[in-house]
This record gives structure tokens, sequence and C-alpha cells, in this order.
């Protein structure tokens, strides 16, 4: 039995990597149901597994970290164990750059066409009905 134990602990720690962060790293954070981030954001089915990235703003122990959190996300405590991290490696093709939309007041957006890629004309039950593809 020793023997099987001893093994499967080798096993397990050739694996197993530590992770550890500094303050300023960026992280992104697991939503789970047992972590309580899940039940403040209504996790389902096709929700997202990772919210972030945020940043480390204190290290408590090596497996305790306190992060930045979103306002959406205040009722949550902002200390969160290091299974419950995930590294970011910041990217350039992450940034998205954000167009100048200009939103009327019943909060419509006014979006000019490019060009009609397709046009058909359908007839259901009798009625003439044109349809436009529009880039």
């Amino acid at each position: 039995m020793r023997a099987s134990q001893s093994r499967q602990k080798s096993y397990a720690d050739q694996r197993q990597k530590p992770l550890e962060f500094v303050v300023g790293d960026h992280v992104f954070l697991r939503v789970t149901l047992t972590t309580g981030v899940g039940r403040a954001i209504r996790a389902r089915k096709l929700s997202l597994r990772y919210l972030g990235p945020y940043q480390i703003l204190r290290r408590i122990r090596p497996i305790a970290y306190k992060i930045t959190m979103l306002p959406k996300l205040a009722n949550l405590h902002p200390m969160f164990h290091v299974s419950q991290l995930r590294k970011y490696v910041p990217d350039p093709s992450h940034v998205l750059e954000a167009e100048d939309v200009q939103i009327r007041g019943d909060l419509s957006v006014e979006v000019q066409p490019v060009r009609v890629e397709d046009s058909q004309t359908k007839q259901p039950q009798g009625e003439t009905v044109r349809l436009v593809k529009v880039i």
C-alpha cells in the first residue's frame, strides 16, 4: 500500500506546478459555484469560465492573493486561493479599439451599409417579400 501511495505521490508531484504571483501581475478569476463568483453573476451552461484580467493588489500568503474587483462583483470578498486564479499573459492583440458610435435618445445606433451582397424575392402565402443581404 505504501509503495502504491509513494508512486502516486511522485506522479502528482511531477505534474503539479507551484503557482506564485507578484503584486502587479494580472490574473483571470475562475467562475465556479463554490467560490461564490458563479452565484454573483448567475453561472449558466454557456457562461464564461474565467473573468478578468484583474490586477493583484497584495499577496497574503503564497496561496492567497487579494485582487482588484469590478463594482458588479463588490459583494464578493477580494481574496482568493491560488487555485481560483490563472496567470494572464499580456498580448497586444487582446486590446480592442472602441469605435466612435453615436447613440440616439431611444438607445438605437445608426449604421451605414457598406455594400449589398445578395438580393432575393420570395412569395410566401401569396405575398411578395424582398430579402436583401447587406454588409
